[in-house]
């Protein structure tokens, strides 16, 4: 009974691993890169933010669910054009307690020690891309916490290819910022004011 079971078990495995692709779909060859406009897939991308925390490690969390467009040549990169929301209100730590204080509301008459309660999405513009081989500087504005500010990001072409008849195209970015700049000055020194920003971006066509 038992060898029918394993081996029921190991022709099922075998049919699964028959039908999977031979190779991942996507590649890491510029030239996959199909010109045109793309929205942000929110369930692979991801944006990773760094603080150091009393100078003993780095902490770091995730904001999720982001939404927006790119529209890109690869004739013409320097063209493109990125145009990113990130809803705050969705901030991932493994720390319930934390996570609640950065949504905390302020009590009345006070400012808000992070985002506060119910904040207002961030939302990152291009204003001017340069290009360098599968690098890029991506220039723009950022608006968090009601504050604009221009910030830079440093990308990288990772791949691109068909999911399916859907063509996609992923990035990957680094980016530093002072959250001081954007009026979340809470518990600085002890928790830096800087803040690295860490982007894997997926985009489908």
């Amino acid at each position: 009974m038992r060898f029918a079971y394993f081996a029921a078990f190991a022709l099922a495995s075998t049919a699964v691993v028959a039908q999977m692709p031979k190779a991942p779909p996507g590649s890491h060859n510029p030239a996959a890169v199909v010109a045109g406009s793309y929205t942000v897939d929110p369930n692979h991308t991801l944006i990773e933010w760094t603080v150091d925390h009393l100078g003993f490690t780095p902490y770091f969390g995730l904001f999720g669910e982001t939404t927006g467009t790119l529209t890109i040549d690869p004739a013409k990169p320097d063209a493109a054009k990125v145009d990113i929301t990130i809803p705050v209100s969705k901030v991932l730590t493994t720390n319930p307690a934390l996570t609640a204080h950065l949504l905390r509301a302020p009590k009345e008459g006070a400012k808000a020690d992070f985002f506060g309660a119910n904040p207002a999405d961030a939302h990152f513009v291009s204003t001017k891309v340069t290009a360098k081989g599968e690098t890029a500087q991506i220039d723009g504005n950022l608006t968090l916490n009601g504050v604009t500010k221009p910030v830079s990001l440093a990308a990288k072409f990772y791949g691109a290819g068909k999911m399916g008849a859907k063509d996609n195209l992923g990035f990957t970015a680094k980016t530093t910022i002072r959250r001081s700049d954007f009026g979340v000055g809470y518990g600085i020194p002890m928790v830096s004011d800087e803040v690295k920003l860490k982007i894997s971006a997926a985009f489908v066509k």
